[in-house]
């Protein structure tokens, strides 16, 4: 990703520097959620070259453009997704050694807003399966691969066993099922 200042021919159109053929312009699109991160670069507009197979995005409005390999996207998107099939073959090869006995898991259309209350141990009964769920205390955002994770900044509750999240309304003592 090298950062270049692109040749204009006419008004915010651009040459690529390498083939000297016209850039294309692409607008942005919607902010998307991609591995569960809301990707933001999906907004910003790009000038395209498809004799090069590069890509151009303005750093802030400087007039400076930074290079991106379209083959690169692609590859980081199929890393993306091989990552999180092992993820989940890791997830199920571990399930059978646990040998935990099965409880019924309620659907979570059938649950309304409920006071939850943590006991002595910092626990509390899941609405969902009967287990114990675990009390997140609220942790300032941290950054990950250079992205707010917002997940625990607000105190919840957490079932290892159904992998249900509980969070808090507002500023009320009710506690609502929210996925991840």
């Amino acid at each position: 990703m090298a950062v270049t200042k692109l040749e204009v021919v006419w008004e915010k159109r651009y040459v690529c520097p390498h083939c000297g053929r016209k850039l294309h312009y692409v607008e942005g699109d919607a902010v998307a959620v991609v591995d569960g991160r809301v990707d933001m670069n999906r907004t910003l507009p790009k000038y395209v070259c498809t004799s090069c197979k590069v890509y151009y995005r303005e750093l802030l409005g400087s007039g400076y453009f930074e290079e991106y390999d379209m083959r690169d996207e692609v590859r980081e998107k199929m890393a993306s997704a091989a990552k999180a099939v092992q993820e989940r073959a890791a997830k199920a090869a571990a399930a059978p050694a646990a040998a935990k006995p099965q409880r019924v898991v309620k659907p979570t259309g059938d649950l309304q807003p409920m006071i939850l209350k943590r006991e002595a141990d910092g626990k509390c009964e899941c609405p969902r399966c009967g287990d114990r769920m675990d009390f997140v205390e609220g942790q300032p955002v941290r950054i990950v691969d250079g992205k707010p994770d917002m997940e625990n900044v607000m105190d919840h509750f957490h079932c290892p066993y159904c992998d249900s999240v509980f969070r808090r309304i507002a500023t009320t003592d009710f506690f609502q099922y929210s996925e991840k």
